[in-house]
């Protein structure tokens, strides 16, 4: 039997015993603690008692009022807990909370939660060891931490959205996601499971401190050494790359799309013996990288002019036939239908309360031997406060009830 303080134990869940207080809104930090319950920390998501996380208003609408499908897939694996932070009464449960878990996430502008009494060196003091993660989107400090930070914004202030679009042409959105949010929370998840290892030599706890906008900036391969060596600013290049051709992506004949990526002579060489036209990679034309690159346009209207004669089942058929790098660009029913995301088990469909099966993406990483799992989607508002205050922090039944009446929790 596992001690009350500390949450159950499952076999093979390499993160069992671990308590995660999420009490970010949206996806920015706490995606971090789904990828931590995925793997078996017990989640406690603690949110305003009116209303919770503005996330579970967000997106496409369900048969329940507190949830939408995008809270659903993202609010997996959590327990709901409610308590206002606004009130004193609240931030006394808080501590108490913080004083029985391991891992703290918020992701609110920088100097709130020192507003409501709840800086770092209270949740330390409560809390030695503990584990914080702050997602913002500017960071805690720096002239511009107070800014309001969305993941559309860091990507246009990362550098990411300039890149996106066609040349000369409006910067587009990088995807309808918000990928931000999502990049950040991978950096914080890694930073948190480094501070737990630090945790177990040392027994202290420490503040990871990620931006989004940063997160966004360090996945854009050499743009800053090239600026900062040469003076080169990568401007936008539409569905291509500079640095090979053909290189991006391209209409079949039954006005589907395809992405084929070139990115060496013998790469080249084989997608000539697709076309069934070799001399194409003869030295005297387009065979070497620097020859392909100077007469960049030719070669890809040679490729859009053959591509577009197929439909996109012949085109995929002759380039795996050659082992060209290419892929189909999938709508998500092309991804439902699709035989890999199915033998690799992409898609997993989940009962969610008065809902039914909801299919959402599935657990990543796979581990050999510990793999992770998912136990439930986002839970309705508060569905664990009663038994998180009474079991957990010993708050008698009378007690609560007077919390409740007062709209604490």
């Amino acid at each position: 039997m596992s001690s009350p303080d500390r949450p159950p134990v499952h076999d093979r869940l390499p993160l069992s015993g671990i308590r995660v207080i999420d009490v970010g809104n949206f996806l920015a930090g706490p995606y971090a603690a789904s990828i931590l319950g995925e793997f078996g920390a017990e989640v406690l998501k603690v949110e305003h008692p009116i209303g919770g996380d503005p996330m579970r208003r967000f997106g496409t609408p369900t048969a329940r009022h507190d949830a939408t499908l995008a809270w659903l897939s993202e609010a997996r694996n959590r327990k709901s807990v409610t308590i206002d932070l606004r009130q004193k009464e609240g931030v006394d449960l808080f501590l108490k909370l913080v004083a029985k878990s391991d891992i703290l996430i918020e992701n609110f502008r920088p100097g709130t939660m020192e507003e409501w009494g709840l800086g770092w060196p209270v949740l330390r003091a409560a809390n030695p060891g503990l584990v914080m993660l702050r997602v913002s989107g500017y960071g805690q400090t720096g002239p511009y931490r107070r800014r309001s930070g969305f993941a559309h914004i860091a990507h246009a202030f990362g550098g990411l959205s300039y890149l996106a679009g066609f040349p000369g042409e409006t910067p587009v959105l990088p995807g309808t996601a918000p990928l931000g949010d999502y990049i950040a929370s991978l950096f914080g998840a890694i930073g948190i499971l480094i501070a737990l290892w630090h945790k177990e030599k040392t027994g202290q706890g420490q503040v990871i401190d990620v931006a989004i906008y940063e997160a966004v900036f360090r996945v854009l391969d050499e743009i800053a050494p090239a600026y900062g060596l040469f003076g080169k600013i990568r401007e936008r290049e539409g569905s291509g790359s500079f640095i090979a051709v053909p290189h991006g992506h391209f209409r079949t004949k039954d006005d589907k799309w395809v992405a084929i990526a070139c990115t060496t002579d013998k790469m080249f060489e084989r997608l000539a013996e697709a076309m069934e036209r070799p001399e194409l990679a003869s030295p005297e034309l387009y065979g070497d990288q620097q020859k392909r690159l100077a007469a960049r346009d030719t070669v890809n209207q040679i490729t859009i002019d053959w591509v577009g004669s197929l439909t996109r089942d012949e085109v995929m058929r002759r380039c795996l036939e050659k082992e060209v790098p290419i892929g189909p660009l999938n709508s998500i029913a092309d991804i439902f239908n699709d035989e890999h995301f199915q033998a690799r088990g992409n898609l997993a469909c989940v009962e969610a309360e008065g809902i039914g099966g909801v299919v959402v993406p599935n657990v990543v990483p796979t581990l050999s031997e510990t793999p992770g799992r998912i136990t439930n989607l986002g839970p309705p508002l508060g569905n664990h406060t009663y038994e998180v205050l009474r079991e957990l922090l010993n708050i008698s039944a009378e007690e609560i009830k007077h919390l409740r009446s007062r709209k604490i929790i």
